[in-house]
């Protein structure tokens, strides 16, 4: 079966073609580079998996919750909309939120491998080419994950986000070699790990757990590529060039904002869309959702140095301006963490499993 017969609407069956400007750069510098990065590269080559082998793929999930979440994680919870459903209309409403979220999580990784991709050829410096390598490499797995998880755990895909599909052009459409970066591993990656971390410590669903914290343990080290690259380059920056990384960051958070509401879901079920998005708008749990969505970007765009006022009014304005005071070195170790604990408690319910197959093959034997 194609992918295309499993699409909630019918989308295009030939590829969408991104026009890109700007240069492929070479370098006769093959000695020395910086030593954070070369490091990132190190360890980018150390914690390569397997997707296959490393996820327990026969765990089951209800593709009607598929994380497993409280119901009051539903934004329409307490609407007279939801109060209205029948339990087979509020099944297939939660089937469609799990595949509309997890198919934008893999068009985004698909995003982020061309991207990387893009940046191997545009970036001037070789250490960053190398782990830009690695990065390549760990979207491509991704990208393998989600869509063996979207296709025979959830068995249907919507489309690209068009908020997400515009900032991913506008990224590989730029001529400068730093908008790719700025674009994906600040923007698009920042939010995408937040947006796993949320998920990830929420889900009950140990597939979905395992899942999550092993592509955050890869996204950590991306975000922290796109800050150690970045920021070099930015200190060097005139005002003007300043400002228009500064404008390309407000544009893109405000569409990033926009990414999660879901309007997708209310509209391909039919479902009034201006009344649901009004419930969702006025959800304290979608505005915390919001707010925790910006945890990683917006200490990022500090670090990097793009903190004029316009930057600084626009994340006061969307009420995220706190989460500057992030501290992004404890949350990548926290990633790193989180994934040895699953492979460690992974591996501890392996063990037990074969104690007792042991124990009871001894037993057997002993009776016979």
């Amino acid at each position: 079966m194609s992918s295309f017969d499993l699409y909630s609407v019918p989308v295009p069956h030939d590829t969408w073609n991104v026009p890109m400007a700007g240069d492929s750069r070479f370098t006769w510098e093959y000695d020395g580079g910086r030593d954070r990065l070369l490091n990132l590269y190190q360890k980018g080559k150390d914690k390569q998996w397997d997707a296959q082998k490393r996820i327990d793929w026969d765990l089951e999930v209800d593709p009607n919750n598929v994380a497993g979440l409280p119901e009051e994680f539903n934004p329409l919870l307490g609407s007279d909309i939801w109060a209205k459903m029948s339990e087979r209309e509020r099944d297939e409403f939660g089937r469609h939120q799990g595949s509309w979220l997890f198919s934008q999580f893999l068009h985004g990784e698909q995003g982020a491998l061309n991207v990387s991709a893009r940046i191997v050829q545009s970036v001037p410096d070789l250490d960053s080419k190398f782990y830009a390598a690695t990065q390549t490499m760990d979207e491509a797995r991704h990208v393998e994950l989600y869509a063996k998880f979207v296709q025979e755990k959830i068995g249907m895909y919507y489309p690209v986000n068009q908020d997400l599909a515009r900032l991913l052009a506008e990224s590989l459409e730029d001529s400068r070699w730093d908008l790719p970066y700025l674009g994906m591993q600040v923007l698009i990656e920042g939010l995408a790990l937040a947006a796993f971390g949320l998920y990830r410590d929420l889900a009950t669903n140990p597939l979905v757990k395992q899942l999550l914290a092993y592509v955050m343990q890869d996204e950590a080290r991306h975000v922290a590529f796109g800050r150690l690259a970045l920021k070099d380059y930015y200190a060097e920056l005139t005002e003007k060039e300043r400002a228009e990384r500064e404008e390309f960051v407000v544009e893109g958070c405000y569409l990033m904002r926009d990414r999660f509401t879901g309007r997708e879901v209310f509209e391909t079920l039919g479902m009034p869309v201006q009344q649901c998005m009004e419930y969702v708008d006025q959800s304290s749990v979608f505005r915390l959702y919001q707010s925790l969505l910006f945890s990683r970007i917006v200490p990022c765009v500090k670090d990097v140095g793009l903190w004029g006022d316009k930057v600084q009014a626009a994340y006061a304005d969307m009420g995220v301006l706190d989460n500057a005071k992030a501290d992004l070195e404890a949350l990548m170790r926290q990633d790193e963490e989180i994934a040895e604990k699953v492979d460690a408690e992974r591996h501890a319910q392996e063990l037990s499993v074969r104690k007792q197959e042991v124990d009871e093959a001894i037993e057997l034997g002993a009776a016979g």
